[in-house]
């Protein structure tokens, strides 16, 4: 099932169970029963929880999309900087140039044919590409420079490689989702109460009221789905793609 069919399900269902629960609550409404009657406070604490909801809801979409943007400037950064080893090793001698690119391509090739889609299913970063990664360190260290010009692009090099493990461990940590088990208690049982508050206010069943009902529990579903889609930045709907290697590296994808 796709992540949009399990969204339009979950949104329907929302609303289905609203509307369904204000039909069969109205026919247990006695005749003499005055909407117009709500108490006051009633009315103020329904607002004061969606208030409060919204904004729990607002910090925790805030969360989840500034993890999703940290994780893919990091795979930016990772690929900028393998590509900036590609352009330096230009200097050196044919076959130690032609050594460090295939290290190079070798590991692009491998994270973006297969890395990623380790990542979607094991939730970490897999053992072959930090192998490959470390190969490509040391083929650079091993070679010391022969003359000034060398000498002005290996430690460049090394930092590079240095800028793209500690981008690559960066987007391990990334993988997987990250919002506490906690909060998601909370946020479920926040959707519930704010939900629930909706028929303290008494509605009737007129078109407008039960669409009105309807629609503020599918969004509520939305939210909730938005939230659960960007937790997880490499293994979703809405995720981290392996475009940045894809564009830094055409010959490799072409």
């Amino acid at each position: 099932m796709s992540e949009w069919l399990a969204l339009a399900i979950a949104m329907s269902a929302a609303c289905a169970v609203v509307i369904a629960v204000v039909v069969l609550r109205q026919r247990r409404v006695p005749e003499d029963d005055d909407p117009s009657q709500t108490p006051d406070v009633i009315e103020y604490i329904t607002m004061m929880i969606g208030v409060i909801y919204a904004i729990v809801l607002g910090l925790a979409i805030a969360g989840v999309w500034e993890g999703r943007a940290a994780a893919q400037d990091d795979t930016l950064h990772e690929a900028q900087t393998l590509r900036e080893v590609s352009q330096r090793v230009q200097v050196f001698p044919a076959d130690y140039r032609d050594q460090v690119r295939k290290d190079v391509d070798a590991y692009v090739s491998y994270v973006v044919d297969t890395e990623w889609q380790y990542m979607r299913d094991h939730g970490s970063i897999a053992p072959e590409g930090t192998a490959l990664l470390a190969k490509l360190r040391t083929d650079v260290a091993e070679r010391a420079p022969q003359n000034d010009l060398e000498a002005q692009a290996y430690q460049p090099m090394l930092d590079r490689i240095a800028a793209a493990d500690e981008a690559r461990n960066a987007r391990g940590q990334s993988t997987g989702p990250t919002m506490p088990g906690l909060v998601w208690f909370g946020l479920i049982v926040g959707a519930v109460v704010t939900v629930g508050m909706v028929f303290t206010l008494q509605i009737r069943r007129s078109a407008r009221e039960l669409f009105l009902a309807g629609a503020f529990a599918a969004l509520i579903a939305f939210l909730l789905f938005l939230i659960w889609d960007f937790d997880d930045p490499f293994g979703r709907g809405v995720s981290v793609t392996t475009q940045p290697f894809e564009d830094l590296f055409p010959d490799l994808f072409t």
